[in-house]
């Protein structure tokens, strides 16, 4: 088993697949499918990002993985799907005591010796979402961005952590102007640094008008940033009388560090990496475009016989 922290939807996966499994072998081992997700909603702790609701479908974010990587659980072996109703199998109850991650890593083991025992041309993932009669074709193909994007974010942030500290910050500068702060790059790249002492890197207007300010501290760390970094930041930005800061690391957080932004008068964001790779894939910085695919739908206006 890997150390290497899991990537946001992995991570999902492997707590969604556990809760199922669990509420399937505490409901005698079958299910319908639509209970299984109400019974999941109810006990799940689930944060806002496992929330989110795909614009152009409709569909919640933690729903979709959980429909995409119950496919390694069928193929594994594990988990029966017909007619809506979902079934535990023996093995999958063996399974459960292999933990969260342990048992998403046995899924997709278990999905891997199944391609290699199918002939070449069936091995798509289309031929599989035919075989998942409730998995909608765009609720796969948005599990499957996700897990794409995700897989990108991780090595976008293996490649900034190779970066000097100063290529670091001309790229958090150039992430900032992207999302739509300090009005040009110029401008931005003229104020970042400009502190350079008490715990801030950096000052970049919140608008094109400046009308206020947004200070900036960019880590370039490998150790979890702790609340003792996060106060020394807040203390900096009281020093100055400034109300708003982003504190942006290639690391993470500790608990404590996020509990104490709640709770202080300042408006502090921490980003962390995932955070960070995630923000440079939607606007464009550091990546291009590498195919477009166009997902159509019928027209029903074109069948009405008039």
């Amino acid at each position: 088993m890997s150390n290497k922290p899991l990537a946001p939807s992995t991570a999902l996966a492997a707590k969604l697949l556990f809760a199922t499994f669990k509420i399937l072998k505490d409901a005698g081992g079958s299910l319908a499918g639509k209970e299984v997700i109400t019974r999941i909603e109810s006990s799940v702790e689930l944060t806002e990002w496992d929330k989110f609701v795909y614009e152009k479908t409709g569909n919640t974010r933690w729903v979709s993985i959980l429909h995409f990587f119950t496919i390694d659980a069928i193929k594994s072996g594990f988990l029966i799907k017909e007619k809506g109703t979902w079934t535990l199998s023996n093995t999958g109850n063996d399974a459960i005591q292999l933990g969260e991650v342990g048992l998403l890593e046995a899924c997709s083991e278990g999905y891997a010796k199944w391609k290699l025992s199918i002939p070449a041309k069936q091995q798509t993932e289309a031929v599989v979402a035919k075989e998942i009669k409730d998995v909608p074709s765009e609720e796969l193909l948005e599990s499957v961005i996700a897990e794409i994007n995700d897989n990108l974010a991780g090595e976008i942030l293996d490649i900034v952590k190779s970066c000097s500290p100063v290529f670091f910050e001309r790229l958090v500068v150039a992430l900032l102007v992207k999302m739509g702060y300090g009005g040009t790059l110029a401008n931005a790249a003229r104020v970042i640094g400009r502190s350079g002492d008490g715990g801030i890197d950096g000052i970049i207007d919140e608008d094109r008008l400046g009308l206020d300010a947004i200070y900036i501290q960019a880590k370039r760390w490998e150790g979890i940033v702790g609340r003792p970094e996060i106060q020394k930041f807040v203390g900096a930005l009281q020093g100055q009388r400034a109300h708003k800061g982003v504190f942006i690391t290639t690391s993470d957080f500790t608990k404590e560090a996020q509990e104490y932004v709640t709770n202080i008068s300042n408006k502090v964001v921490l980003m962390n990496g995932f955070a960070l790779a995630k923000l440079m894939i939607e606007n464009n910085v550091g990546v291009s475009i590498a195919a477009t695919y166009e997902v159509k739908k019928i027209d029903s206006d074109y069948y009405v016989d008039e």
